[in-house]
């Protein structure tokens, strides 16, 4: 097995040292070693994934949002409850009925004969209620993790932007030497010196403010997953590589795969339920009871029974109805309106993605290059004389503007594929 460069480095100070020391010093290097590794904790995207879908409060929600159709499943699937009347008529008042001879005592039993199939249609309603969950928690967590897909190319572009920033400091500091060397030989004047410390400076500002911006970005996407501080050094991943597109008609026909469009779907289901729901309103349930009467007077015991049907239900109920089919209907228009809308953000970010991937491969395949030839030529003129400071610190800026371009255009890129990969409910291929 290879040899990492901690391991090399701890071999080579433990052969200087006494043996009296070798302990201490190993002990010492082992230390070191392991918060170098520490230190060092990567981040890949499908872990990011993984703790923000296991531990985002977002969709845990979702949870309690199934207990409590449970408890509504449990409500609806109850039989209507009896009812115990108890009536005493004929006492406590005047002439023969000022005391309780007189008195007629009825104890009777009452509920409801459900008509139409009414808890059935309950049931339904709550069954389809929790397909619809399911499909909104889906939706949920699709977005979630095109957040965190976001978020972690921003990481990594922002990563990108601060190595460039210590080139661009490693550059700025290259020039004072070239200007320095200048100045004593007197061929360049003093104020280019100090232009040049300058530049250095406002290197070391850009340097430190592209670290901080790095720091933020890693904690915002340490939150997905409800962490208060960073457990990770870098995130891993290749900015540059973009993978492959489909055509655009490939993708539009993916669309449907989306679960907020299937989401439509399911709730169009539950419209159709509520929907059965309101039409067995119309079938007027048969209120029933049956009892036993006592007189006192008589001193007689006899059976009661009765039934009540509302007349006219099924024209009381049509209101209920006609809006019952109305939101039935709405849903399929804002089906079409929501696909229309996901059309739009589809080609948007398919031409953005196209044109960001056209830019990137320019400029790292031609531009920068040349521009780095150019520098190089550049820096060899000024030594010799035939360029001045400006010629110099121009090849330089225009090399790492463009450098700072290829970055903004992979991350785009990324980011665009993103919401492909969020509309099409589809990775792009590599």
């Amino acid at each position: 097995m290879a040899l990492n460069t901690c391991e090399h480095r701890k071999i080579a100070i433990l052969r200087c040292v006494t043996p009296q020391l070798k302990y201490i010093a190993f002990l010492a290097l082992s230390l070191f070693t392991f918060n170098v590794y520490a230190f060092e904790k990567q981040l890949n995207l499908q872990e990011a994934i993984q703790w923000t879908l296991k531990q985002n409060p977002e969709l845990k929600i979702f949870d309690f949002k199934q207990t409590a159709l449970t408890g509504q499943e449990q409500t609806a699937s109850l039989n209507p409850a009896y009812e115990l009347q108890v009536e005493a008529e004929n006492f406590a008042g005047s002439g023969e009925f000022n005391a309780f001879d007189s008195a007629e005592l009825t104890v009777a039993l009452s509920s409801v004969i459900e008509m139409g199939d009414k808890r059935s249609a309950r049931i339904g309603i709550v069954s389809k209620s929790r397909t619809l969950l399911t499909a909104e928690k889906e939706v949920s967590a699709l977005n979630l993790m095109a957040q965190v897909t976001e978020k972690y190319v921003e990481v990594l572009a922002a990563q990108q932007r601060v190595i460039l920033a210590e080139n661009a400091l490693s550059l700025a500091q290259e020039t004072l030497e070239i200007v320095s060397q200048r100045n004593r030989a007197g061929a360049t004047p003093e104020a280019e010196v100090k232009r040049s410390k300058a530049v250095i400076a406002q290197a070391n500002l850009t340097l430190q403010s592209e670290q901080k911006r790095l720091e933020y970005l890693k904690l915002s996407l340490s939150a997905y997953w409800g962490e208060t501080s960073v457990s990770f050094s870098r995130v891993t991943g290749d900015l540059f590589q973009f993978g492959n597109d489909s055509d655009f008609s490939s993708l539009f026909a993916k669309l449907e795969k989306n679960p907020a469009i299937q989401v439509y779907a399911s709730e169009q289901r539950l419209k159709e339920a509520e929907l059965q729901l309101a039409k067995t309103e119309s079938t007027a349930n048969i209120k029933w009871s049956v009892g036993v009467r006592r007189s006192q007077e008589a001193n007689d015991t006899a059976l009661v029974a009765g039934f009540s049907l509302p007349l006219f239900a099924e024209k009381r109920n049509s209101g209920a109805i006609a809006s019952a089919l109305a939101e039935r209907d709405q849903v399929a228009i804002e089906k079409e309106a929501t696909k229309l809308r996901f059309r739009n953000h589809l080609l948007r970010a398919y031409s953005n993605r196209k044109q960001a991937i056209l830019t990137a491969n320019s400029l790292k395949q031609s531009v920068i290059p040349m521009l780095e030839d150019a520098l190089e030529d550049t820096q060899d003129a000024y030594q010799k004389g035939r360029y001045g400071y400006l010629d110099y610190v121009s090849a330089r800026q225009e090399l790492l503007n463009a450098r700072r371009t290829l970055i903004d255009a992979a991350s785009a890129a990324l980011i665009y594929g993103a919401e492909i990969e969020k509309l099409t409910n589809e990775a792009l291929s590599l």
